[in-house]
């Protein structure tokens, strides 16, 4: 149960830096939008990066030692992100949430106030961090873990002043839009204590737990962050940041667990 607590506080971490990146609409003019979309590309970039050299790779690896060379391990892979896709694809599907740009999805919440649909769209968005997190630390021989962590909480803090500038543009007050940005990063934890639960059950399931939190991510990437940032003609942007998020992230993984 240790590496469960571990987890927990990691992913607790990691989501209160969402907190801190929402600090800035307290003071100043409210950032441009292309500056925010530059932002959210910086978290696309450390997000992909993160789900293939610090959860596919290692998956892969570790069930290689499990069940030696052959096609077992890639198969485990193939089916883990397609089942960490279809999950969030699932809880996107029915769970009532608002997109900033695109407005409402899911199913119909007609009793729902506007600031909670937009906390459901971010639950569903980081989730899968928390998981990522939870999976990784939830793995004692996992060295990868401390560079995924630092790079998902890097991600956290644009990601966090995204949120409060969105809620900010839709009408609502700093005070509000800072509170809200700040209890979607306590979602992290919830994933963070799950992904640490289930690699501790067996160490089995661990390959499974790192793919499927992998494939979460690409779905929210895809689904999600890259649609957001290309809608308002802010592609170059967007796509430069999301380069240099993928490469922050690479070095970061490659040195640290070096």
């Amino acid at each position: 149960m240790e590496l469960v607590w571990i987890a927990f506080v990691a992913s607790f971490i990691t989501g209160a830096l969402t907190a801190v990146g929402a600090v800035p609409v307290w003071f100043g003019k409210r950032p441009s939008e292309a500056f925010n979309d530059t932002l959210l590309g910086f978290a696309a970039g450390v997000m992909l990066a993160a789900s293939f050299f610090s959860l596919i790779i290692p998956g892969i690896d570790i069930a290689t030692e499990l069940y030696g060379d052959g096609p077992l391990p890639a198969l485990i892979a193939v089916i883990g992100i397609l089942m960490g896709g279809g999950a969030i694809a699932v809880m996107d599907r029915f769970t009532p949430h608002e997109h900033f740009v695109s407005g409402p999805e899911g199913l119909p919440a007609t009793k729902l106030s506007g600031i909670w649909l937009f906390v459901f769209a971010i639950a569903i968005h980081n989730l899968p961090e928390g998981l990522a997190v939870g999976v990784a630390y939830g793995n004692a021989a996992n060295d990868t873990a401390f560079s995924l962590a630092l790079g998902i909480g890097l991600q956290n803090i644009p990601e966090g002043l995204a949120v409060a500038v969105g809620l900010l543009a839709v009408g609502y007050s700093r005070r509000k839009s800072f509170a809200v940005a700040a209890l979607t990063g306590l979602i992290e934890p919830i994933g963070g204590l799950i992904g640490g639960i289930f690699v501790n059950v067996s160490q089995v399931l661990l390959p499974w737990g790192l793919v499927f939190a992998a494939g979460a991510m690409l779905f929210v990437i895809s689904h999600e962050i890259i649609p957001e940032t290309h809608r308002r003609g802010h592609h170059q942007r967007a796509t430069a940041g999301l380069m240099v998020g993928l490469v922050v992230m690479l070095f970061l993984d490659v040195w640290l667990a070096a």
